[in-house]
């Protein structure tokens, strides 16, 4: 083992570790992602030591000019990564330390790798939130995009997956816009809170060292230092929450992706799936698969893993920092990985599918959609709701053994029902007097979806700088 194997050890052992439990307790065989964050985090605490007298200028000096060399080999890939340093932080200080020589040891004063890793991986998280953010309003966009470009055709919409009323298809695709918003402000109100800086809590009591930090704090882009050394070694709530939000997010993404699957179908065609989207059979050459869709509704479950694991990973563990706490971070990789991903394909699959409006149009014809205007429109002459919600039931009935629409029947058949049906009833169960009856604030009238769109644009205009969009 070499010295400096020996001192990240310490003298504390009479024994080296053993080549299993290197193995087994090594995070850097996946945690190479952290490093810009980490080097970061030292070159302005190793600042903040010389400012504060702690270490001399030279030595502040040649520990920055070391770790931006080490930066430089990790970007061009000559950097070795050895379970043998354990994690990333000892790894890079290892090597900055081989580039300058003893100098480098005085780097890791007054502070901790438990307050080290806590401040690295808030980093790098808020880092990524920014990406997810990007992303999501992407996606909003070719939302707003393709409710605009159809913004008059009718479709059917549903509960428990039966006709319910008629709507306009930019109503629902914008569905999906509010749903992303939800999880926009989310990942904002989570950026905000990871807005204190762990750096100088040291192990878990802080440090006799008279360090700054508040200009640590500020320098890495944080709102101020935490306020408890013992809570902020031992927290993981912001790799929780980012867990909870992201699978919050793709649970949105899930139900977009099961109504692509479904609406593409031969049965509904509602919308083709552009071919690069899809794949085909084996052995069934008619076939064109939405299996993107199918993929990103399959990731859900993996989506979900993730945030059980972190919180049954964090249930229990005593104050402070534990090695449980090591195993924070994969799950929380991937669900960083599989959001961005998930977010990078789903807005071009739908930015190129194709809107089916007569096949739409034509299925809300069907089942009855209107049945409901009916119903308000005897309402509206007088007849008692439930009443009219009963006459109305026994219309359908009648048209379904008949085979009519509600559309089709005769004058006389009407006043079969009731006597206060009158000739603008054709007019009145039409399916665009329908969607235009529905205009309350939310509704799907086009004036109503028209404002919510704006609204929309609105809201994508919020933090633009702040994202660099």
């Amino acid at each position: 083992m070499s010295s400096q194997d020996s001192k990240s050890r310490s003298g504390r052992f009479d024994l080296p570790a053993n080549e299993l439990v290197e193995n087994f307790n090594a995070t850097i065989t996946f945690e190479q992602r952290v490093c810009p964050f980490d080097i970061q985090d030292s070159q302005v605490h190793a600042t903040m030591l010389a400012r504060q007298g702690i270490i001399s200028n030279a030595d502040a000096q040649a520990i920055c000019r070391g770790l931006t060399e080490v930066a430089e080999e990790i970007r061009q890939g000559k950097f070795v990564f050895s379970v043998k340093d354990e994690d990333i932080h000892m790894a890079i200080e290892k090597r900055m330390t081989e580039i300058i020589g003893p100098a480098g040891g005085r780097l890791h004063t007054g502070r901790s790798r438990n307050d080290q890793t806590t401040t690295s991986t808030k980093m790098y998280l808020r880092h990524e939130i920014r990406q997810v953010q990007k992303a999501i309003r992407e996606l909003q966009a070719v939302f707003i995009r393709t409710a605009e470009k159809n913004a008059d055709v009718i479709m059917p919409g549903y509960t428990h997956m039966q006709t319910g009323q008629p709507i306009l298809f930019a109503h629902w695709i914008m569905a999906f816009f509010w749903m992303l918003e939800r999880d926009f402000t989310r990942f904002s109100d989570l950026y905000r809170r990871m807005g204190r800086c762990p750096l100088g809590s040291a192990a878990l009591a802080g440090t006799d060292f008279p360090i700054d930090r508040e200009y640590t704090a500020h320098h890495l882009g944080f709102d101020g230092p935490t306020e408890n050394s013992i809570d902020a070694v031992s927290d993981r709530d912001h790799m929780v929450e980012f867990n909870a939000a992201a699978a919050m997010c793709y649970m949105h993404l899930s139900r977009l992706a099961e109504e692509l699957v479904t609406f593409s179908t031969q049965d509904f065609k509602f919308i083709e799936l552009s071919d690069d989207f899809c794949t085909g059979s084996s052995i069934m050459p008619q076939k064109k698969n939405p299996d993107i869709a199918e993929k990103i509704r399959g990731k859900t479950g993996r989506m979900y893993g993730n945030l059980m694991a972190i919180l049954t990973i964090m249930k229990g563990i005593p104050l402070a920092y534990n090695t449980d706490l090591s195993e924070d971070k994969e799950q929380v990789f991937d669900s960083v990985d599989t959001l961005l991903h998930s977010l990078a394909i789903m807005t071009p699959m739908v930015d190129k599918m194709t809107v089916n409006a007569a096949k739409m149009r034509a299925n809300a014809d069907l089942g009855y959609a209107n049945a409901t205007d009916l119903a308000d429109y005897l309402a509206k002459k007088g007849i008692p709701f439930r009443e009219a919600h009963h006459i109305v039931g026994a219309m359908v009935n009648y048209g379904i053994k008949h085979q009519k629409r509600l559309d089709d029947f005769t004058m006389e058949e009407y006043r079969q029902f009731s006597d206060r049906i009158e000739e603008d009833i054709r007019h009145e169960i039409s399916l665009e007097t329908c969607v235009r009856a529905r205009k309350s604030y939310g509704g799907t009238a086009p004036d109503m979806v028209a404002l919510q769109i704006e609204h929309a644009r609105e809201a994508l205009g919020r933090e633009a700088a702040e994202l660099g969009l």
